[in-house]
């Protein structure tokens, strides 16, 4: 018997080509063929709509659909929670290091930071832009 294979997750988000130029630039994908950005000053429907990102060359990965408003998860306090969140994976804390200062620069903001030379899995909580929960944690 067959079974259902994962094509990709999708991100709702009140602006999908900030939000997938944001993963984009921290996981190094690319647009799927037809959903790179037009030339500067030019419209953007797919921008306001839907658009993929894939590996170079390979599947989709994440997707980004247009929704009007958003209410952002309140996780780690009570709320609103998380709904949903990616768990990205660095070999090292020096990586976790690294990548701490790209989500930053990117427009990630910190939600929780477990670090410490008594943690046995290093990790931190972050909020996209459109405020999805996201991890990045050592796994070697």
């Amino acid at each position: 018997m067959s079974v259902p294979a994962i094509r990709q997750v999708v991100l709702d988000t009140p602006d999908p080509r900030a939000l997938a130029e944001f993963y984009r630039e921290l996981l190094a994908l690319e647009y799927r063929p037809g959903d790179e950005p037009p030339a500067p000053g030019a419209d953007d429907p797919l921008g306001r709509d839907w658009l993929v990102l894939r590996e170079p060359g390979g599947p989709p990965r994440l997707a980004f659909q247009h929704v009007p408003s958003l209410p952002r998860p309140t996780w780690p306090t009570p709320g609103i929670p998380q709904q949903l969140h990616l768990d990205l994976v660095v070999p090292s804390v020096a990586d976790l290091d690294a990548q701490h200062s790209r989500a930053l620069a990117l427009g990630a903001t910190l939600l929780l930071e477990r670090t410490g030379d008594d943690t046995p899995e290093p990790l931190r909580v972050y909020a996209d832009p459109s405020g999805h929960p996201f991890c990045i944690f050592v796994a070697p």
